[in-house]
């Protein structure tokens, strides 16, 4: 057997309801909820190594 409670006056339930749930929030962009960040620092000597020069010092 279930249980109910009072239900308020439709009226006063109805302009709690629409207080409540009136509108929707406002619209949020996806580039707002999106925060880029490099993942690692940047390091300098990661792009020191030339491909072309270790060919020439070991196979020319």
């Amino acid at each position: 057997m279930t249980h109910r409670t009072e239900a308020l006056d439709t009226t006063d339930a109805a302009a709690v309801r629409r207080t409540r749930f009136g509108s929707l929030p406002e619209r949020i962009r996806p580039e707002d909820t999106v925060e880029t960040k490099p993942a690692t620092v940047p390091d300098p000597a990661r792009d020191t190594y030339n491909p072309d020069e270790w060919l020439i010092r070991y196979c020319g």
